[in-house]
């Protein structure tokens, strides 16, 4: 299936897991300049979300996760955690 979306509406978007853990919000989002598409997701994640640890890990406060891991959008950002690992 493809999942459709304008840029602009995934801005600030809460992002959830399929088992019902918020893992933060959209920051900003990673295209391909050859075909447009959406690669990564850009997350500042929930401080008490399992993603949090990573970011402090790496420095940033701010981690990635593939696109593909996201399952459906619409008032909130589904993702698969079983995706999630990169």
């Amino acid at each position: 299936m493809v999942k459709y979306a304008i840029a602009k509406q995934l801005a600030g978007k809460s992002i959830i897991t399929t088992d019902g853990e918020e893992l933060g919000r959209v920051v900003d989002l990673y295209l391909n300049e050859l075909n447009g598409k959406i690669e990564r997701v850009l997350i500042e994640p929930n401080p008490d979300s399992t993603l949090a640890e990573r970011a402090e890990k790496e420095g940033a406060g701010l981690i990635t996760i593939p696109y593909s891991a996201v399952l459906d959008v619409k008032d909130v950002m589904v993702v698969d955690r079983r995706n999630l690992v990169v």
